[in-house]
């Protein structure tokens, strides 16, 4: 496995089973820019449209001799097969071009999130060892203000800026380095099992996690996801807003859409307005968001000024899309939100409703054919339909944490929680129906015990939203001396309404039909906002902390 120390992946006996679906076959010996990349070129798809950005429209054999480009000016600055590179861009087409230049020497993208504070940027960068950094000008401040904590010579490769003022600093322009670099370049060819790409985890809880992903699983991954999930080809635009050099946004704009020889569109920055024109202005006809982003875009009063009719599938990830805003989307468009759930762990997608013939409402769909998912009680054995339990995941992806021995063997422990008998656990109260839907209840952490009950906060949650008053809600459990634990609703009211105890009972009585009497929340906290991640996850860590400094709170009165 090229040049990585074994003592940077854990001992084999704690690593998941992987499997190979039947239906791909994978080379022994590969180069991941030569599959999503040059081989459109090779098959006479060169002058097909690869990036939409603005009024840019960037072709497939521009973008292969951008990136060779690139490829040449990382092997000058002495990168090697196996060395780790790292990306943090902003959307624009130079990430593309640098993510594929970093594949074409055999090298492993690493992401690095824009949204990261300069004490995670030098965390990532000492962790991976970077051997070269790929940063877009305006996200330089951080980087920057990290250097002092950097335990490595890396060069810094900043796109964008005054190539004379970038130099004097000391790092590369990347302008001036494409200016002479030649656009011929000879693929490294990697074992399927040297290291693709290293996802490092948002970073909630503690520092970020590197999780490994060979080149076997961005190799099948990319593929299974296109084929039963967005069904790209050439013709179609994938368009979003997700960052491109964030675990998401990366496999959505720079692995699966090539695997079809599709177009992306790139939006650099995201808002309502920005977002609606650019599907309108680049005819994206695949839309992926987050939910928080679809529900923005929902109270637009000049929605239906904007023509998507281009668009045949919206998808969405990482936070419950709920029953009513797939009702809403519905009505004001006509086409269902298609939900899945995945994680960098996974490297991308593992379930999804376009798996089914309907987009169920509530659910996170079935799993995509070639990966396994089981449900179990706590006491491992399996549980049944409708039964609330772990999801178990097997498939061509798995969880495999970079350098598990450091912090103590912090994320060896990990590991050996996070894989079980070869399975991958992540962390999910899932409930999975007779034919094979999932149903997403909380992770485990945020489950309930009351009154002897171990209580979903998702059904709660998805109860309280039909109410028109509700704007977003989180149900957490707070220490009881009574109940162990009381059901407590934290909502966010929609404009036009004011928190007050009729309310309080109001919202509470409407899920009464819904909900048994042990799962009625026992308190309302009226909040200004929910507090969301990024990636649109409720920190319920925070509210849970924050709980006794909350003012507004009602007990509702339901008899």
């Amino acid at each position: 496995m090229g040049k990585i120390p074994a003592d940077y992946l854990p001992p084999k006996e704690l690593w998941p089973e992987y499997t190979i679906p039947p239906d791909i076959e994978v080379p022994e010996k590969l180069n991941l820019a030569d599959f999503l990349l040059d081989r459109h070129v090779r098959e006479g798809r060169g002058d097909n449209v690869a990036i939409l950005f603005g009024d840019q429209k960037i072709t497939y054999k521009e973008v292969l001799a951008q990136a060779n480009k690139f490829a040449n000016v990382l092997k000058s600055l002495g990168v090697e097969e196996q060395d780790r590179v790292g990306i943090r861009m902003t959307n624009a087409p130079e990430a593309v071009i640098i993510n594929f230049g970093i594949m074409k020497v055999g090298a492993i993208p690493v992401p690095v999130s824009p949204l990261w504070a300069k004490e995670e940027i030098a965390f990532v960068l000492n962790n991976a060892e970077f051997k070269a950094f790929a940063v877009s000008f305006p996200l330089m401040e951080a980087v920057e203000g990290s250097k002092h904590e950097w335990e490595f010579p890396t060069k810094v490769v900043v796109v964008g800026g005054n190539p004379e003022e970038v130099e004097a600093k000391g790092y590369v322009s990347y302008a001036k380095a494409m200016a002479t670099a030649s656009d011929q370049f000879e693929n490294v060819m990697l074992s399927k099992d040297d290291i693709g790409v290293i996802l490092y985890t948002s970073g909630t809880t503690g520092q970020p996690k590197g999780c490994v992903h060979f080149v076997r699983e961005v190799f099948i991954e990319s593929q299974l996801v296109n084929k039963y999930v967005w069904k790209l080809q050439p013709g179609d635009v994938m368009g979003g807003s997700a960052p491109v050099s964030f675990a998401a946004g990366y496999g959505t704009f720079c692995l699966i859409p090539f695997a079809g020889g599709a177009a992306i569109s790139l939006l650099p920055k995201f808002t309502p307005d920005d977002m609606l024109a650019t599907i309108q202005k680049h005819k994206v006809t695949v839309v992926t968001g987050l939910p928080t982003a679809y529900r923005k875009l929902l109270e637009m009063p000049n929605f239906d000024q904007y023509d998507l009719s281009s668009v045949r599938m919206y998808t969405t990830g990482g936070d419950a899309l709920t029953g009513k805003t797939l009702s809403q989307w519905m009505a004001k468009t006509g086409k269902p939100i298609w939900e899945g759930l995945g994680g960098t762990e996974m490297l991308h997608l593992v379930t999804s409703n376009a798996v089914g013939d309907i987009p169920m409402a509530d659910s996170i769909g079935k799993a995509i054919p070639g990966f396994q998912i089981k449900v179990i009680r706590e006491d491992g054995t399996e549980a049944g339909p409708g039964e609330v339990g772990s999801m178990l995941i097997k498939g061509p992806t798995g969880t495999l944490y970079w350098k598990p021995y450091i912090q103590d063997n912090k994320l060896l422990k990990a590991m050996k929680k996070g894989v079980k008998d070869g399975w991958n656990m992540m962390g999910d109260a899932v409930i999975m129906d007779k034919d094979g839907y999932i149903f997403f209840q909380a992770r485990e952490d945020d489950m309930i015990k009351s009154s002897g009950f171990r209580l979903a906060p998702q059904e709660i949650e998805d109860a309280i939203m039909r109410h028109p008053a509700v704007r977003d809600v989180a149900v957490v459990g707070i220490p009881d001396e009574i109940l162990g634990q009381k059901v407590v609703a934290m909502v966010e009211l929609e404009s036009g309404h004011s928190p007050s105890q009729e309310l309080a009972s109001d919202i509470i009585k409407s899920t009464m039909d819904l909900l048994a009497t042990y799962k009625l929340p026992r308190e309302v906290v009226f909040l200004p906002s929910i507090p969301r991640t990024p990636t649109g996850k409720i920190i319920k860590k925070d509210l849970r902390k924050n709980y006794p400094e909350y003012t507004m709170k009602f007990v509702p009165k339901i008899k």
